[in-house]
């Protein structure tokens, strides 16, 4: 039985929640996670905890902010005149932006924020600065092909 290293093609089943035990996240009744093990596909915290299990592991990873999608940052809310947007009155709450600037270059955010002409955007990752639980069951580790490590990804 194989453990997981790295070009490993890694199948997971997982159920994330924050640290009230809310649920945020599932493959339970849908597909399982598939992933190439090594490339930095997962969050760090998880990926090295994967690290060595093998097919039919059942565990429990609790992931700190360092090790999952950074702390919070301040720094990374801001506002945007609507004015720059190109349909102003189309901009709402929680609309997913790409947005570029050209000391960042292109950048995922979120509309927290519409009013007085403005809109306040957060581009921190939405579990930024929360400690993530997971519970993980490896269905499958496999070797990867040739042509999957070649790609960086699964086939």
């Amino acid at each position: 039985m194989m453990n997981i290293g790295k070009n490993s093609v890694v199948t997971i089943d997982y159920t994330l929640k924050d640290d009230d035990g809310e649920l945020i996240d599932t493959s339970s009744g849908g597909d399982p996670l598939v992933y190439l093990h090594g490339i930095g596909a997962l969050i760090p915290g998880m990926e090295s905890a994967l690290e060595g299990k093998k097919t039919g592991d059942i565990f429990q990873i609790v992931v700190s902010p360092d090790q999952g999608y950074g702390e919070y940052d301040e720094d990374d809310v801001m506002e945007i005149e609507l004015t720059a947007f190109e349909d102003p009155s189309q901009v709402q709450v929680g609309m997913e932006l790409v947005l570029e600037t050209e000391e960042d270059g292109e950048f995922a955010a979120v509309v927290t924020q519409v009013g007085d002409g403005v809109a306040i955007v957060d581009r921190n990752h939405p579990l930024a600065g929360m400690t993530l639980h997971f519970d993980v069951v490896v269905r499958d580790v496999r070797e990867a092909t040739p042509e999957e490590i070649d790609h960086g990804h699964v086939h």
